[in-house]
């Protein structure tokens, strides 16, 4: 299949990346993305902001600046009450008002499932995209939010899980990766991505897919949401996990010594995950001392690009 494209078409659908990117003059580039899915949570006001979110992140992984909006709405009109979605777009305008992100328009559809979510327009500065392909032998990765939402919400629809965690989980999910992409703005960043549905492995495994490099990953250094181990164990995975396991397991070694319910985790789909940043070796404790001041304690040096297997993750 051949797509339309042209020679400002910096970054597009020639490889896996996390939003396109399409070059205006020498100064300014726009940076695309759509992002919308069915509710996540139970309560509207909070599933806008995570929608939001989780839109705006692509942004954020490519380096660029997030500045309008367009909505994206999908809303069974017969069968649920007009003030739900009220809250769900409520919940979007604040989280867009704390990005500094505007509210160009959008558009809605009746449907039988609920959906909601954004296209979102950035800028960046064409020499300043970070994209998944430019990682370097020696350069550390840091995780900026722990993993495991897609097995917390599981074992959530299962009436398992504490009000503690859900609601620390949605405040999670909600949380802009605003701040860490501005953090990593000062540092010799030369990849990033955002963990998402594909899970970390998944995301980890476009970044080194049929390349001149491998990365190593140690299992014990990746931070994992409270509560996620023990749901993993009682078996609460959602089938996207197995759906990316079964993917991308051909380029992925895993020590016999690390868990099972870890595998899992590796491979869980995330909601609005953290940004995985890639950062030269010189700089990277420095990184990520500013992010954890900033208030990202959970982020967390979790590998490393290593020379050889060329294409292929090892996991310790």
């Amino acid at each position: 299949m051949e797509f339309p494209t042209d020679s400002n078409l910096i970054v597009g659908l020639d490889r896996a990346d996390d939003a396109g990117v399409y070059k205006i003059t020498d100064d300014i580039a726009i940076i695309q993305t759509v992002d919308f899915f069915t509710p996540i949570v139970d309560d509207p006001y909070w599933f806008g902001q995570i929608a939001v979110a989780n839109a705006l992140s692509d942004v954020y992984a490519m380096g660029g600046v997030p500045k309008t909006a367009m909505n994206i709405v999908c809303f069974p009109i017969n069968q649920m009450d007009i003030s739900v979605l009220q809250r769900i777009i409520q919940g979007g305008i604040d989280k867009m008002k704390e990005a500094d992100v505007v509210l160009a328009g959008g558009h809605s559809v009746e449907d039988n499932e609920l959906k909601y979510g954004l296209a979102v327009t950035g800028f960046i500065h064409p020499d300043h995209i970070l994209t998944k392909r430019h990682l370097k032998v020696g350069d550390r990765l840091i995780l900026t939010k722990p993993i495991g939402t897609g097995i917390i919400n599981t074992a959530v629809k299962g009436g398992l899980v504490s009000v503690e965690i859900i609601e620390s989980v949605t405040k999670l999910m909600a949380s802009l990766n605003r701040k860490a992409a501005e953090i990593m703005k000062n540092y010799p960043v030369h990849a990033c991505t955002d963990i998402t549905g594909f899970g970390l492995l998944g995301h980890l495994s476009e970044m080194v897919v049929d390349s001149e490099f491998g990365i190593r990953i140690q299992s014990n250094m990746i931070p994992i949401i409270r509560g996620t181990l023990d749901y993993a164990g009682m078996g609460f995975i959602p089938a996207g996990a197995y759906r990316n396991r079964e993917f991308r397991e051909k380029i992925v070694d895993i020590s016999s010594s690390v868990d099972r319910s870890i595998q899992d985790i590796l491979f869980d789909p995330q909601t609005s995950g953290g940004l995985l940043i890639c950062v030269d070796s010189k700089s990277a404790d420095d990184l990520l001392i500013r992010l954890k001041n900033k208030g990202m304690d959970a982020a967390a040096m979790i590998g490393k690009v290593v020379p050889k297997p060329k294409g292929r993750i090892v996991v310790n």
